[in-house]
């Protein structure tokens, strides 16, 4: 059933003292059942249906629920957002804060805007100010040596506004390929620049300090730099600070400054969200001698997830108090979906398609629409999340609402690899493929549903083998032009369809989605350019480019890296 790939990741990171994967299942369903007794629920019951989900894998939560259930004090959310103050107490609370989060499993982002920039005045010193990418330096430094939850490093993500004076410091830190190596970083955007870009002219950059204009640059020299920079290396992404704003279900509670280590859950200063992703390779069924999404069994995967996930919340062991507060508050959870690219091949769709941009769409809009009932249901049990009658859901006619959020699209980069999928909404990345994991230790795999699907069709001929094996492509084989289409890789795929599939997603979806653009290795500045203006167009909250071979050690590799992988 698990791939020797999925092996080698459970038993690493997963699997505890002898374990196998059902009882990793099972520790990890009766744990998290255990809420169902807080409203009078059968949690024999519900840990037997949370185990069946995951069991067959339709269902899974994100890795600090699956490594942390049934420990003492578990920790169980993925994703956390911590407010960096200009002081030099708050600064280094924060990552003390951020050092406790790391060990317990979960990865933080920060936005550094709020620190005055390097060489501004330090009142109560004297001195000046050595800005904020010197910290963010420091805070790099001291997630090398805390080790995540005993098995992972700690992931980060940085944000800095782009109207920040430091801002072109921060744009072009990652020109050194070695330095904060354990950082994302993330430009927050603005519509004001964008206008400013659109029309040309200047656009200044601004003290957060006092408020005061520093200087003005060229908005589009300003641009040309982001740009610039993520064509040589895949950073710093987009973070469309307004777009996400406007989508804030509490505004009342604060604006939105940074989102996780990847980019896809923001955040307001001290929540944590638990996600979970659904495998829909899972659930495209036959229909006579056709193929369909199962929308019925869907419905009930979303339901139990979602009940899942707020039970997480009850449950879970906060590494500080002021996360626990602001956490329950609002009670967001992140359901997402895996193994969109499997399922259209299932389908026989291209990625690179009007009907499966659509089908994207229409997927999201029912996981959220069914979601949302489920929590509007669970509010009318349990009781609404404390920050309802100041959220945006009484306005839109919700009676009740257990979660400020249903949605997420995340990277499922483990899980996806445990339920024998690709991860989140992009396309496969290969057909086979060399995988950098386990502190560089490389998994080689072919996928098995492009073996099935050109066999069914006695397509999987010597030639087509081979090609898969030493490129993970048939681009360049006989088969039919269809056959290709529907079994494009990433690359091969034009770059304005992988931002279709974002923006489709986005639509339905409550916080953000995770999906890297990528790019060949010959894409010019130019064509960077022209995805951030179609994502920032398109409504996404955030987008990410990556040209293949920008970066000298990549996590994927198209082919098998060893000589004995089977076929």
């Amino acid at each position: 059933m698990f791939s020797p790939e999925a092996m080698a990741v459970l038993q690493a990171r997963y699997l505890k003292g002898g374990e196998e994967p059902a009882d990793m299942f099972r520790r990890v369903a009766g744990h998290v059942a255990r809420a169902e007794t807080l409203y009078g629920g059968d949690a024999a019951q519900a840990a037997d249906e949370y185990r069946r989900l995951m069991d067959d894998l339709i269902f899974l939560p994100n890795s600090p629920t699956l490594i942390n259930a049934g420990k003492a004090r578990a920790q169980l959310a993925a994703c956390f957002v911590l407010p960096v103050e200009d002081s030099l107490a708050a600064i280094f609370e924060t990552l003390k804060n951020a050092a406790l989060i790391h060990q317990s499993g979960g990865g933080t982002g920060f936005s550094f805007s709020r620190l005055r920039p390097a060489g501004d005045a330090v009142a109560t010193t004297g001195g000046v100010a050595s800005g904020p990418v010197s910290f963010i330096h420091v805070y790099d430094v001291a997630t090398q040596v805390v080790k995540q939850g005993a098995v992972r490093r700690g992931a980060n993500m940085a944000v800095l506004r782009i109207d920040h004076p430091d801002i072109e410091q921060f744009v072009t830190v990652k020109r050194s390929r070695d330095v904060l190596n354990n950082f994302n970083l993330s430009v927050a955007i603005t519509d004001d620049f964008m206008q400013a870009v659109e029309r040309g002219g200047g656009f200044a950059l601004v003290s957060p300090r006092d408020g005061a204009a520093v200087k003005t640059v060229a908005a589009r020299d300003l641009f040309a730099l982001v740009v610039k920079m993520a064509w040589e290396n895949g950073e710093p992404g987009l973070f469309f600070l307004d777009t996400v704003n406007r989508f804030n279900p509490t505004p009342a509670l604060g604006a939105f400054e940074a989102p996780n280590p990847c980019s896809e859950q923001p955040l307001l200063p001290y929540e944590s969200c638990v996600l979970g992703s659904i495998n829909l390779t899972r659930l495209v069924a036959a229909r006579g001698r056709e193929r369909a999404v199962d929308f019925a069994r869907l419905r009930t995967a979303v339901r139990t997830a979602v009940r899942f996930l707020d039970n997480v919340v009850d449950i879970n062991e906060h590494p500080l108090p002021a996360v626990a507060e602001a956490t329950r508050q609002t009670r967001k959870i992140g359901l997402g979906v895996m193994g969109l690219a499997e399922a259209f091949i299932l389908l026989d769709l291209p990625y690179a398609s009007r009907e499966a941009v659509e089908l994207t769409g229409r997927i999201l809009e029912f996981v959220t629409a069914e979601a949302r009932q489920m929590s509007a249901e669970l509010g009318a049990a349990r009781g609404s999340f404390p920050a309802f009658a100041a959220s945006v859901y009484p306005a839109r006619g919700f009676a009740a609402m257990r979660n400020a959020t249903v949605t997420t699209i995340a990277p499922t980069g483990t899980i996806s690899i445990i339920a024998g999928c690709s991860s989140g909404i992009e396309p496969l990345f290969a057909l086979a493929l060399s995988r950098r994991v386990l502190d560089g230790q490389v998994l080689a795999s072919v996928n098995g549903t492009v073996i099935d699907y050109l066999s069914r069709r006695n397509l999987y001929t010597e030639e087509a083998a081979a090609a898969i094996a030493a490129t993970g492509s048939v681009q360049a084989t006989a088969l039919p032009g269809r056959v290709k289409q529907v079994l494009a890789t990433a690359h091969a795929i034009e770059p304005h369809w992988h931002v279709a599939h974002l923006a489709a997603a986005q639509a339905f979806t409550d916080n953000g989605v995770s999906k890297t653009v990528n790019m060949p290795h010959a894409a010019g500045e130019a064509e960077v350019a022209a995805i951030f203006r179609q994502a920032y167009a398109a409504g996404c909250k955030g987008v990410t480019v990556y040209r293949d071979g920008s970066r000298e050690e990549q996590v994927l590799t198209g082919g098998t890296a060893c000589e004995d992988c089977a076929l």
